[in-house]
């Protein structure tokens, strides 16, 4: 099942957004070989700034997802205000190897 991990990041905290970005990548980078990564990629805000993420992954139940989720370098290090994770059906525009 797909489970959408929607992130929000704390206020003036871009700079350990970009300080922990390669570890960050590295692990989605983990996640693509693996099977696990759906989609991903930064919320902006008004000034085109990342502000919080959105990772959709593959996961056998919501315990695994939220493992995932707690296993992120962003995560890890402290950078999100709030994380929600829900399981998603996709519907429309589906990639034919999604």
């Amino acid at each position: 099942m797909i489970f959408v991990i929607l992130c929000r990041d704390k206020p003036g905290h871009l700079q350990l957004r970009m300080d922990t970005r390669p570890e960050h990548l590295a692990y989605l980078e983990t996640l693509n070989a693996e099977g696990k990564l759906r989609f991903a990629g930064p919320f902006l805000d008004g000034d085109g700034k990342p502000n919080g993420s959105m990772v959709a992954v593959e996961a056998a139940s919501l315990v695994d997802a939220e493992a995932l989720a707690r296993s992120d370098p962003y995560a890890l290090a402290g950078l999100f205000e709030s994380v929600e994770i829900h399981p998603w059906n996709w519907v429309f525009n589906k990639p034919e190897n999604a």
